[in-house]
């Protein structure tokens, strides 16, 4: 079981200095990966939780602690495809994965909130079509020296990307449809839960994942699970309690067939509430990162 801990990106504790403390700590502690995740928009009069209300772009604070850090992997959990032509993300990721000397795993998705598509102009009607497509291509902007397609979604003419990564990122890919599910089995390096997924909802998942992947002829050996955690006295939630608790929490998972856990504390509503107060968080923060870190 590899463990990581979320970049504080959401809420009060999301500026660039608790950012680069919380990143520099967990590489110092032997974490594996620091992760982000991506939220376009928060839609006024709704109620879709605390967590979304002031979120930072989760590739340029990814660029940022990649600079202050030398080790530790850099993840995504996850960047919307639709929200992005695939010329752009392949730029960007390519040019992240240079930066960081190739340490970024791209998590990605299709979205679900109708005010983001909205706002970016693009459909939420067949985003699972369009990620069947778009996935090919992205890899090509990476590998291809010429890039050439024309398909029922992306058109590109004869086209140069440079300067390519070193080592292509590997993609992982979120949801948890059974579609979503075919799709990383078919498609994907690996598979990103979501902090809504129940524990006892992951082996079905990730046998589904597991099944795609021998359908087409491969293997997909990696799964991750978003670890909402809240460390305290309260223990009646998976990766919640005391921090022995916590800890059993994670090894219940890796029976599950999970491969890699992140401490979340972006979804903690002691961290996500607008009133939070950054200096707590931090400690807080501190506090559980040397207690859940690898042994």
């Amino acid at each position: 079981m590899r463990i990581g801990f979320g970049v504080p990106v959401s809420g009060t504790w999301a500026t660039p200095q608790i950012m680069a403390r919380v990143a520099t700590r967990a590489e110092e502690l032997g974490y594996h990966e620091i992760w982000t995740f991506q939220r376009l928009l928060h839609p006024a009069g709704t109620d879709i939780g605390a967590v979304y209300r002031s979120v930072q772009d989760p590739i340029v604070s990814l660029a940022y602690v990649a600079a202050l850090t030398s080790r530790i992997r850099l993840g995504v959990a996850v960047l919307n495809l639709p929200f992005f032509s695939p010329a752009l993300l392949g730029k960007q990721l390519a040019t992240l994965q240079s930066v960081s000397a190739g340490r970024l795993d791209a998590g990605l998705g299709l979205g679900w909130m109708e005010e983001e598509f909205i706002a970016s102009k693009v459909p939420l009607e067949r985003r699972g079509k369009r990620a069947d497509e778009y996935l090919t291509l992205l890899r090509r902007f990476w590998t291809d020296e010429v890039i050439e397609h024309h398909g029922e979604f992306y058109d590109v003419v004869p086209s140069r990307q440079e300067p390519k990564p070193e080592t292509p990122p590997p993609i992982l890919l979120g949801g948890g449809a059974p579609a979503a599910l075919r799709r990383a089995g078919r498609l994907a390096d690996g598979w990103i839960s979501s902090s809504r997924m129940l524990a006892e909802d992951l082996p079905a998942m990730i046998d589904q994942v597991r099944e795609a992947a021998a359908e087409a002829g491969r293997e997909v050996t990696r799964f991750v699970c978003r670890g909402v955690t809240r460390p305290g006295k309260d223990a009646s939630q998976p990766l919640s309690g005391p921090y022995e608790k916590i800890r059993e929490d994670v090894e219940a998972l890796a029976a599950k067939g999970v491969t890699e856990v992140f401490h979340d504390l972006n979804f903690n509503p002691a961290f996500g509430a607008p009133d939070a107060d950054p200096a707590a968080s931090l400690a807080l923060a501190e506090e559980a990162m040397e207690n859940l870190a690898p042994r």
